[in-house]
């Protein structure tokens, strides 16, 4: 089927969109399933993978629906890519037929939710998830744009071929495969959203500053909106006070449910839930510093519960 929302995002109307929390954290800590290098998209290989999927995301739906929210669909694709591919033994054949089978178990969710009160929830968009060439924290190798976007190009363009309407890059650590990626995406016709994630003194990965990169993003490339993930709110809440007109351009956020840093989580053997309805405040105590905020969902450690109390924050923060 062709894409339904890809010439005009609905998201980018301003109406709350919530979209789903750790996808891998919680298919290994709270589903026990084996996900080795951290990708989910191997679970597409058989019936009870895809729908291990489909219950992951039933309850994210319900919130959207109880709340009167928009969607966003992301794929279980962030690591599908061909450096990961070849960790895990899928070439570019099988990587092809994955992400195809992603966006195809996407649109089946989107269809099955209308069919259900609980979870009838309108508009759905459906993203295909990209990801970072490397370590999603501290990557042994940087890509120059041109090299990022010829690397994630193959990717993009299976979604271009899809009924994928729109593409999402989450945890990028450096600018210039942000930039590759937003270049790769434009090349096919495909809108786009940046997510940086950010260290706990809020600057990139990489050491640069988060207005710097989005403002140098923005005037190379045609991107839809910005986003932040994988990062406490508290990492990165001081760096938005009196910032620049760039922070409009940040319409989504994905925090992290843990206040640890990146190399703490990297060798954490437990899951870190911290307190849901903590994080659920400081989503509403954003409203003010990101005026444009309204693609809510969570990263490593959060699950429905965080982003239920993420969405009764933020409603309540609306009705006040």
């Amino acid at each position: 089927m062709p894409a339904r929302y890809r010439s005009s995002l609905p998201q980018l109307q301003g109406d709350l969109f919530l979209s789903d929390g750790g996808m891998e954290t919680t298919l290994i800590f709270h589903r026990g399933n084996d996900l080795p290098e951290f990708a989910a998209f191997p679970l597409l290989d058989d019936p009870e993978g895809s729908e291990e999927i489909r219950r992951y995301y039933r309850p994210y739906l319900r919130a959207a629906s109880g709340f009167g929210a928009g969607f966003i669909l992301e794929s279980p694709t962030w690591r599908a890519s061909r450096a990961w591919g070849d960790r895990l033994g899928r070439d570019a054949v099988e990587l092809e037929r994955l992400n195809r089978k992603a966006i195809g178990l996407m649109e089946e969710i989107r269809a099955e939710a209308g069919q259900n009160p609980e979870t009838q929830v309108s508009p759905i968009v459906i993203s295909g998830c990209i990801g970072p060439h490397d370590d999603g924290y501290s990557p042994a190798e940087v890509l120059s744009a041109e090299a990022a976007a010829d690397y994630h190009s193959q990717q993009i363009d299976t979604f271009a071929d899809t009924a994928a309407d729109m593409v999402t890059a989450l945890t990028m650590t450096y600018l210039d495969e942000a930039v590759g990626i937003a270049r790769a995406a434009t090349a096919v016709g495909m809108p786009v959203a940046i997510s940086f994630t950010v260290e706990t003194d809020g600057r990139l990965p990489s050491g640069q500053d988060l207005g710097e990169a989005i403002e140098a993003a923005d005037a190379d490339s045609e991107i839809a909106y910005f986003m932040l993930n994988c990062a406490h709110p508290s990492h990165f809440d001081s760096v938005l006070a009196d910032a620049g007109p760039w922070r409009e351009r940040i319409r989504g956020l994905r925090a992290n449910a843990s206040k640890m840093s990146h190399a703490e989580l990297d060798e954490a053997t437990e899951l870190d839930a911290g307190d849901p309805g903590d994080l659920g405040a400081r989503y509403a105590g954003l409203r003010g510093q990101l005026p444009r905020l309204n693609v809510l969902g969570g990263c490593c450690g959060t699950d429905d519960r965080h982003v239920e109390e993420i969405g009764r924050a933020w409603t309540a923060g609306a009705a006040g």
